[in-house]
């Protein structure tokens, strides 16, 4: 059952009464943020996009083109290119690459509203930590669990589930009954951290080998021995985890299993970049359970080759 709309800004720090209809802006709109930012507006939230010109171009001129949960529909919503559109938003959907966090964050830091809470919506365990160490603003950490692509300029299709985990801050409850009232299932989790490292697990299964041999999920897992470096990749990982002390939770086996079913079509946002010729976020991936893995004492030969392959499909073609 669906909870009413909050009527308090999920920014708020405190129990007084606000705009129970805050400005809600995506950094950095694309698959993942077109996504949520369209569930937000389609439930009538005023939501701003933020991203490349092409996509702003197409929204402004056509609305954003939504393709999800049966339906196909163009959405109109503000769109921009540029920080300045951050202003006045109380609810700031951060979905940037990985490797742009700091980046990212330091050229917002002018704009941003200092009451308002950035949700991160990312690959990755730690960018909610790095977000922190560059901005005052409250962050909270998400766990993104969704199939989705930008099939064209201002053009988002989804393609399955789409629930988020967050952690507890001050201002998560009502962030929830806003998520949950526009459709998107939402748990708030006193154990994030682990819940990352289980999306992470998951990623680093499948991101790598469906970008190096291009091909989507449910197809992937078909290929003779797949399941079984999968496997491999997944017990590198546990030990990692174990080792750092991770209370990962949930059967991650069965969990990895479950994606190729539920996500059958869905390509990795790996392959994604790398047929864009946009670099990836592989050393956020398998690339930190290397480098964990060297920190530790835990050898990691599966997920560093994996890592290595990418870098070299990244690096492009050679003479």
């Amino acid at each position: 059952m669906q909870a009413p709309p909050p009527t308090e800004s999920p920014s708020s720090n405190h129990g007084g009464a606000a705009d129970s209809r805050p400005k809600i802006a995506v950094m950095c709109a694309g698959a993942v943020g077109c996504y949520y930012g369209g569930m937000l507006a389609r439930a009538g939230h005023e939501v701003v996009l933020i991203g490349r010109p092409a996509h702003v171009h197409a929204i402004e001129q056509h609305g954003l083109r939504f393709e999800a949960h049966g339906v196909d529909e163009p959405l109109r919503l503000s769109a921009s290119a540029e920080p300045s559109a951050l202003v006045g938003a109380k609810l700031v959907l951060f979905c940037v690459k990985s490797t742009d966090t700091e980046s990212t964050a330091a050229q917002m830091r002018a704009q941003l509203e200092p009451d308002a809470m950035l949700l991160s919506l990312q690959n990755g365990v730690d960018n909610a930590e790095r977000l922190r160490a560059v901005l005052p603003q409250v962050v909270a950490a998400a766990v993104v669990y969704v199939a989705s692509e930008m099939a064209g300029p201002g053009h988002v299709r989804h393609h399955g589930r789409g629930e988020l985990v967050i952690e507890p801050t001050s201002g998560s409850a009502a962030l929830q009954r806003m998520l949950v009232a526009a459709g998107v299932p939402t748990e708030i989790s006193d154990n994030v951290r682990g819940a990352l490292w289980a999306k992470l697990i998951l990623n680093c299964a499948y991101n790598a080998l469906s970008a190096i041999v291009h091909l989507p999920y449910g197809p992937l897992v078909q290929g003779e021995g797949v399941t079984d470096v999968m496997r491999d990749i997944v017990a590198e990982c546990l030990a990692v985890a174990h080792a750092d002390g991770v209370d990962v939770p949930g059967d991650i086996d069965a969990a990895v299993r479950r994606i190729a079913q539920t996500m059958p079509a869905q390509y990795s946002s790996t392959s994604q970049d790398l047929a864009r010729g946009k670099r990836t976020e592989i050393d956020h991936l398998n690339g930190l359970i290397v480098r964990r893995g060297a920190a530790l004492g835990i050898a990691t030969p599966v997920n560093r080759a994996l890592q290595a392959l990418v870098k070299l499909l990244e690096a492009g073609p050679h003479a």
